[in-house]
């Protein structure tokens, strides 16, 4: 029957016995204050262990609680259950639930698992990063569907649209990134024209850098590497704002009070950053031709005037179209997943920093692989 004697208010656990099974009543106060006490009340009963089929832990008694004497019940449940018993909570009161069921989701660390060699090892990894991939690709997949939905839903109703937070994060993501991607893209077009120069005159063909720094450019280079600065400004930026939203529950306020997060928060920004990618396109491959074209008057000696006519008879609408075709599909791919990546952050620095590097290097991995298959097929098209 009863175990343990105690003063009024310090914590006891009896054990009562009821047919096969057992039942321990605790009572008095399971705070931090008589944590002594209590580790070794928990500690007898865990011994408990085996003993009976089904062991009821008997709560209502209990006076006050706190976290800590929260754990240690289900410390004691756990290590109960662990041998196959029947161990379960039973009397909690309204004013605890909450905080036992909040202890109870809190899981032990798993020790590291054990392999046999490097070479399982990197499989393990191997098989672990492909199983993540596929969870990327799903999450990508939902949040388009979810973008598409929102934008349909702005369409049949223009006034629920945010034109005014499209507008600004417009500003941002393209007016403001103006100077460094014209600034990145002239020097990428100085350093292509110069290389070019100096391997062709050694076959007297100098004036051919014209034609490779026009299609490139306009085909390639260009739209490449504004994207990847656009991942790298705007896609981490989403990232960490989206991310910050998340830690500081503003998202879920936002549904809290009828908002969908997808039209208030992703909407106006994947629609500005489609908006921005090809301007930004167009005005760095014209920065870029500006600054092959000077350096091959100054260091090859083409004159400007041969340089524009090379260019005309170099390059085709066929090229300035293939580079603004591939813009605006690269955005939404960098909004995507810049904003899966932000709100899948948890409430920590750590985890907005790792999901804002992610956000970064998977955006510019999908940029290369569209870039990819944008090649493949217009290629095979002719075009």
């Amino acid at each position: 029957m009863a175990q343990q004697l105690a003063l009024d208010g310090d914590p006891t656990l009896e054990r009562i016995a009821r047919g096969e099974g057992l039942s321990l009543r605790a009572a008095g106060s399971w705070t931090a204050r008589f944590a002594p006490a209590l580790e070794r009340i928990v500690a007898d009963a865990e011994k408990l262990t085996g003993t009976r089929p089904d062991i009821s832990i008997d709560v209502s008694q209990v006076a006050r609680l706190d976290t800590f004497g929260a754990w240690l019940i289900e410390r004691l449940r756990r290590n109960l259950a662990s041998d196959g018993v029947e161990a379960s909570i039973a009397g909690l009161s309204a004013n605890y639930a909450s905080l036992v069921d909040e202890v109870r989701q809190v899981q032990p660390a798993s020790p590291p698992a054990r392999t046999a060699g490097a070479l399982r090892g990197s499989i393990e990894a191997l098989g672990r990063t492909m199983y993540s991939f596929a969870d990327d690709i799903v999450a990508l997949i939902s949040m388009l569907g979810a973008v598409l939905a929102g934008i349909l839903r702005a369409i049949l109703r223009p006034s629920t649209f945010r034109l005014t937070s499209t507008v600004h994060h417009l500003e941002q993501v393209c007016w403001r990134a103006v100077p460094i991607v014209v600034l990145i893209t002239f020097l990428i077009g100085c350093i292509i024209a110069q290389q070019g120069i100096f391997h062709f005159r050694r076959f007297g063909a100098d004036v051919f850098v014209v034609d490779m720094l026009g299609v490139l450019v306009l085909r390639e280079i260009g739209v490449l590497l504004v994207a990847i600065m656009v991942a790298g400004r705007s896609g981490s930026a989403y990232t960490a704002e989206l991310g910050s939203m998340k830690m500081r529950e503003e998202v879920d306020a936002l549904r809290t009070m009828g908002f969908d997060p997808i039209d208030v928060l992703i909407v106006p920004r994947l629609i500005a950053l489609v908006i921005a990618l090809p301007i930004l396109t167009f005005l760095g491959a014209m920065a870029a031709l500006y600054g092959g074209g000077l350096v091959a008057w100054l260091y090859g000696g083409v004159d400007p005037e041969a340089f524009l006519l090379r260019l005309r008879d170099a390059i085709s609408i066929n090229h300035f179209t293939v580079g603004m075709l591939k813009a605006p599909v690269m955005a939404a791919v960098i909004g995507i997943v810049a904003c899966v990546e932000g709100l899948a952050v948890r409430g920590s620095a750590e985890s907005l920093g790792s999901h804002t590097t992610a956000s970064v290097v998977k955006g510019i991995f999908f940029v290369i692989v569209m870039d990819g298959v944008f090649a493949i097929f217009f290629a095979s098209i002719g075009i």
